[in-house]
């Protein structure tokens, strides 16, 4: 049925191809990408050189999300695809964007990047587990993640556009001074809560509790609900692990987050990791996980 769903999907987006092709509307100068994260960071630098359209839209999710024909349209308007690697999206529609698009090029922000791998044999809840090919996809959400990212987007768009090398390198090296002062930042605000433990809907914040020294607790497991067992073995972990927080992603059911935010005592907030204003989030994070210690 899946198969059936994306040959009609691609049927119909080759017919709008051909329709966009009638009409000279192709847009040069279009870099899509797959969450607004990705565009916050290839709008810095690249400095208003390039449009840029991100593919997930607002309040949906990345891992599952299946595309209308016209952002299949709009892709196919792109010189170049710029991925975030392993997410859901990606995994599904890739192969096809690519196979339609061969003149597209296709960039990997997560190249270089000491990548997260989850294990049949990890306990369940704990840590990272997923159903993206075994790879968190979340690296946006690290300091180290975003510095791999903008240095992938420079190079990128120094092979994209190489008589803007100098305007692209410049604008590099200022993200980078103002990713390494939001790291300071955090240092600072996170280090009283140090080794202690947050629960989270989605395992969105894996990297950045790598980063920052804390310990996720997800209440997905492998992209589904958890039972009625799994659901009582995290309350049990939480309760043991100190946890203040539960988080819940904006494009999650919160029911499950509320139940055990009920029963553990812990605060339940709201957060959007896919937000465009990275700065902001990361550092409404920090705040949010110190002020709850």
């Amino acid at each position: 049925m899946k198969h059936i769903h994306t040959l009609l999907f691609v049927l119909v987006w080759m017919g709008l191809l051909a329709l966009s092709g009638c009409q000279n509307e192709q847009e040069e100068r279009l870099i899509s990408v797959t969450i607004e994260p990705q565009r916050y960071f290839v709008e810095k630098i690249a400095g208003g050189r390039f449009q840029v359209n991100t593919v997930t839209p607002v309040g949906q999710s990345p891992e599952t999300y299946d595309p209308a024909p016209q952002q299949m349209m709009r892709i196919g308007n792109s010189m170049a695809y710029f991925k975030i690697g392993y997410i859901g999206f990606e995994l599904a529609w890739m192969k096809t964007i690519e196979a339609q698009n061969p003149d597209m090029k296709v960039y990997d922000l997560s190249k270089g990047m000491n990548l997260i791998e989850s294990h049949e044999d990890e306990q369940p809840h704990e840590g990272h587990a997923h159903h993206h090919g075994m790879i968190d996809p979340h690296i946006w959400t690290s300091i180290t993640g975003a510095k791999v990212m903008i240095q992938n987007i420079a190079d990128a768009l120094v092979e994209l556009d190489p008589e803007n090398r100098a305007l692209y390198a410049q604008n590099y090296e200022q993200t980078l001074s103002e990713i390494e002062a939001v790291r300071r930042e955090m240092e600072q605000i996170l280090q009283p809560v140090r080794g202690t433990s947050f629960i989270i809907y989605h395992p969105a914040l894996t990297y950045f509790a790598r980063e920052f020294g804390l310990n996720q607790l997800c209440i997905e497991l492998d992209g589904k609900e958890p039972s009625p067992a799994q659901l009582k073995n995290l309350i049990e972990v939480a309760h043991h692990s100190g946890a203040k927080i539960v988080f819940v992603q904006q494009e999650f059911d919160k029911k499950n987050a509320e139940l055990i935010a009920e029963e553990t005592g812990c605060k339940l907030v709201r957060i959007n990791p896919l937000s465009y204003n990275w700065k902001e989030e990361m550092m409404n994070l920090a705040k949010i996980l110190a002020d709850g210690k």
